[in-house]
């Protein structure tokens, strides 16, 4: 798997947009996932900075992705 050092969420209630950048700021992945997938996905990616909106759910998640 390739090391990626960015990745942008895009909160919402069920349904969640992630971006991957590559090292280089390129675009190398793309998903949607439900609540449930969100996780597991990242768990794939221990070397990346998170980047999400300010909203009391980034707090949430932001504790749970510690």
């Amino acid at each position: 798997m390739n090391k990626s050092t960015t990745i942008g969420i895009d909160l919402a209630k069920t349904v969640f947009f992630v971006v991957v950048l590559d090292q280089r700021g390129k675009q190398a992945r793309r998903k949607k996932l439900r609540r449930s997938e969100l996780l597991p996905f990242l768990a794939n990616y221990p070397e990346a900075m998170i980047a999400m909106e300010a909203c009391s759910g980034a707090h949430y998640w932001a504790r749970e992705m510690e």
